[in-house]
């Protein structure tokens, strides 16, 4: 089990009935706990899954799903039916239940005995029965959850299960996420903005707006001592032989003053991500006040990414969100994720790539190797001075990336499987980047992102399939568009036209 997820529990529930008497529960109980010890043994499930007990009643589903409800610790619920369990008993622990839900179809035995099978084993062993019940209630109370179909044993079947576990996880952390938004939007942006309280609704995320007037007495109380200490961290795990001026020490020993100023207030107001704002850094006079950033904090926003803390550049707070929840579902997978934006195009027949980048915030957990700690003019925004940021280029490799947008009566996540390529440095360019062909090439990866609305912004991973933000996406309610090798323009406009009728009905419905 991951460290990161060692204070999280799924739940395991068997359904059951008490028809075929005391003994065949008995059997079902012993057949549900060798089964939880097994997943939990098999070193795949990044979650303990804890058996809570066949349930044999209404007032027994109804009492286990209130307990898992109220039990911090829990974060979802995993339900089989062993044998043929009557989905009416169902009906109220469902209502009940609002935390993730998977139902799992599978069975004990992988094989059917068929030389001693008899009518007790065919009644004990009722699940391509009873699971077909239990999934029609599902289907008629329309109840949100993923099902997974296998025998339990198999390491696809328990993948399967990991992911929605790392999905869940990430769905209780999210319920008491709280974004910072130091400043404002930038420039009208309308991408990157939305509805804040149906943001809360519906993912549970909290975004606070903080003038950079609260961020200056973070900044006040920063103590030198404790900046020179940063520094010396810096030199000692990044590549500084890049750095040869006294005034690019100077930027870099401001740029750790600002993170130690993030770091304070994040943890001060007990947030999970924030974003900035290059029009809003303080007094415009800052040389000679010396009361605000001397510019954006890049490298403290790629640190405090690299930490788990969500981002989102320009006041984009549902980027910020986003980011947070792909960190944690992907705690202790090897590979990393940043947020990105789509920067500038290299057009190259059938190779037409997109450089990702930004100003300067790329996380470096997807770095290709040790990070340079360089510092460059930034001629942008209110300020126009030296900046410090760490300087590399992505790993090669196959991932996935995400957004978020609001489209007024919905919000719509939109995924694109990309392949990360080789790029050529960039000397006089010198920031963090990747550069991606999306899928299923530019021309029809690039027209189906622009054509669902899809942001500048995107949180990327090569850690996660897009079954990850389906599961999300399923535990949100919200609409997911998926491009990837197969998609195609037309088939494309056809689903976001079948969408937009699905949602206003759906929406004119409650």
């Amino acid at each position: 089990m991951i460290k990161a997820f060692e204070n999280f529990e799924v739940w395991f529930v068997t359904g059951a009935q008490l028809l075929y008497g005391g003994d065949a529960v008995v059997q079902v109980d012993g057949h549900s706990t060798e089964m939880v010890a097994g997943m939990n043994a098999s070193g795949i499930l990044p979650v303990k899954v804890v058996y809570k007990g066949t349930a044999n009643s209404s007032a027994e589903v109804l009492d286990v799903m209130s307990r898992a409800e109220a039990d911090p610790k829990c974060i979802g619920v995993i339900t089989w039916m062993h044998t043929f369990s009557p989905a009416k008993m169902w009906i109220h622990g469902l209502q009940r239940l609002t935390k993730p839900l998977l139902h799992l179809h599978t069975q004990f035995n992988k094989e059917i005995p068929w030389e001693t099978m008899d009518m007790d084993f065919m009644n004990l062993n009722q699940s391509a029965h009873g699971d077909r019940e239990f999934g029609h209630i599902l289907a008629r109370m329309r109840k949100n959850h993923k099902t997974v179909v296998g025998y339990w044993k198999d390491e696809k079947t328990l993948e399967h299960i990991a992911v929605w576990q790392r999905v869940a996880a990430a769905w209780a952390d999210a319920q008491d996420m709280r974004i910072l938004r130091i400043g404002d939007q930038m420039n009208n942006v309308a991408v990157t903005d939305g509805d804040k309280v149906e943001a809360e609704i519906r993912m549970g995320y909290h975004v606070d707006y903080v003038p950079f007037s609260d961020v200056l007495q973070y900044f006040k109380a920063v103590e030198d001592s404790d900046v020179d200490a940063l520094v010396a961290k810096y030199k000692s795990i990044y590549d500084t032989s890049y750095v040869q001026r006294e005034d690019g020490w100077k930027s870099i020993w401001n740029a750790a003053k600002a993170e130690l100023t993030l770091r304070a207030l994040l943890e001060d107001r007990g947030a999970k991500g924030f974003t900035t704002n290059f029009d809003d850094l303080g007094d415009v006079d800052v040389k000679i006040s010396g009361m605000g950033f001397d510019q954006i904090p890049g490298l403290a926003s790629q640190r405090l990414m690299a930490e788990g803390y969500g981002f989102g550049a320009e006041g984009d707070w549902k980027s910020a969100a986003l980011y947070r929840t792909l960190w944690f579902m992907t705690q202790g997978m090897p590979s990393g994720c940043s947020f990105l934006e789509d920067y500038t195009l290299n057009f190259d027949g059938e190779r037409t790539s997109i450089l990702q980048a930004h100003m300067l915030e790329v996380c470096p957990l997807i770095a290709d190797s040790k990070p340079n700690l360089e510092v460059h003019y930034l001629g942008i925004g209110v300020r126009k001075t030296l900046t410090a940021r760490l300087v590399f280029r992505a790993k090669t490799g196959r991932g996935v990336t995400a957004t978020v947008v609001d489209m007024g009566n919905r919000f719509r996540l939109v995924v694109n499987d990309v392949e990360c390529i080789e790029s050529k440095p960039l000397p006089e360019l010198p920031v963090a980047s990747a550069l991606w062909i999306p899928m299923p090439n530019f021309e029809v990866g690039a027209g189906a992102w622009i054509l669902a609305g899809g942001t500048h912004h995107s949180c990327f991973s090569y850690d996660v399939t897009p079954e990850f933000w389906e599961d999300y996406a399923e535990i949100a309610g919200i609409e997911m568009l998926h491009i990837n090798e197969k998609t195609t323009i037309s088939d494309f406009k056809q689903q976001l036209r079948n969408n937009e009728i699905y949602y206003m009905l759906n929406r004119a419905l409650k």
